[in-house]
C-alpha cells in the first residue's frame, strides 16, 4: 500500500461556533494522509497515483466553506476525498485550530477522523 501525505496545510478560516470565529476567523493546519494500491509498482505515470496537488485543492475548497464544527470538516472532508478518488483505500484527516477562542488558554485544539472505504461499503 502506498501513502500519500499532505503536512502542515496552514489555512485562515470562519469555522467555528462563535460569531467572532465567523466573522475574523481563526489560523488551522491540516495534516491527510491517503492509501492506496496503485495499479503498477513502480508508479511512473501521474494518472496511476493519486495527485497531491488534487488532494490539496479538494482540502483547500471545503477550507473555504465555514462550519460549525471541526468534526464536520474532517468527516465530510474525509468523505469527499474518497469519493473523487476511486484509488484511495483510507483517508485520515486531522484539523488543528491554532488559537481557539478559549479565556485563559494556552495551546491548539484539534480533531481527526479515519475512515476505510471498506468499512463505507458494509454499511
Amino acid at each position: 500500500m502506498l501513502s500519500i501525505h499532505l503536512q502542515h496545510l496552514r489555512f485562515h478560516a470562519q469555522h467555528g461556533l462563535y460569531k467572532e470565529e465567523k466573522i475574523i476567523g481563526n489560523e488551522f493546519e491540516v495534516d491527510v494522509t491517503v492509501k492506496y494500491y496503485p495499479p503498477e509498482i513502480p508508479v511512473i505515470e501521474i494518472h496511476k497515483t493519486i495527485d497531491y496537488a488534487s488532494i490539496f485543492q479538494l482540502v483547500k475548497d471545503r477550507m473555504d466553506q465555514p462550519v460549525d464544527l471541526l468534526e464536520t470538516f474532517v468527516s465530510d472532508t474525509a468523505l469527499a476525498i474518497l469519493k473523487q478518488f476511486k484509488l484511495a483505500e483510507e483517508v485520515y484527516i486531522s484539523i488543528k485550530k491554532l488559537h481557539p477562542p478559549l479565556i485563559n488558554f494556552e495551546g491548539s485544539v484539534s480533531v481527526s477522523f479515519e475512515v476505510k472505504r471498506s468499512e463505507l461499503v458494509k454499511k
